[in-house]
């Protein structure tokens, strides 16, 4: 009797974290919920603070204003391994891959860095500069809808591994709205 209570605190405790985690946290304004990814920001000057959350033990990541599928996006990729955050700055150099900013003569300017991976959920936090004028990022608008991709991968802690979930959204990142692109 005891063991079953027991192992029914301890689920419940389980599950009551992992939403919690997904859940996030008040510091940011904006906040979509797509299938098991969330993707919350806050605006503040020429900065955007950035909170990707998933379910998943691999990588999660986020791309801004392609010109066609992923092709010119701005990506910011991320895992943690054994309680260490890597993120990394990519580019989208054709419509299906991306590489490090850094190999095709950009910068990485990602500030802020954290992240963590409890109960199957990896989150990662981090701050990037809305125009960096870098020759490898695209600007992020204010005043108009961006193309934002959504994407995790599944288990492997590792930039290779390819997207177990991806989405294309429209958003206004002042005000929050979205819509999914087709």
């Amino acid at each position: 009797m005891k063991n079953k209570l027991l192992t029914s605190i301890i689920l419940l405790w389980v599950i009551l974290s992992a939403g919690l985690c997904l859940a996030g946290s008040n510091a940011y304004d904006h906040k979509i919920t797509v299938e098991n990814i969330v993707f919350e920001w806050k605006l503040a000057n020429e900065t955007i603070h950035i909170r990707l959350a998933a379910k998943t033990e691999g990588w999660v990541g986020i791309g801004f204003n392609p010109s066609t599928r992923m092709k010119d996006a701005n990506f910011i990729i991320g895992y943690v391994k054994e309680g260490n955050v890597n993120v990394s700055d990519h580019y989208g150099t054709t419509e299906r891959q991306h590489e490090k900013d850094t190999k095709l003569g950009g910068q990485m300017n990602i500030a802020d860095i954290a992240g963590k991976e409890e109960n199957g959920i990896t989150e990662i936090k981090f701050s990037i500069p809305l125009n960096s004028e870098g020759p490898k990022d695209r600007p992020i608008w204010t005043d108009k809808d961006n193309t934002v991709l959504l994407a995790y991968g599944s288990g492997r802690d590792s930039f290779r591994a390819k997207h177990q979930f991806k989405t294309a959204l429209k958003v206004n990142m002042s005000t929050g709205e979205f819509s999914t692109v087709k």
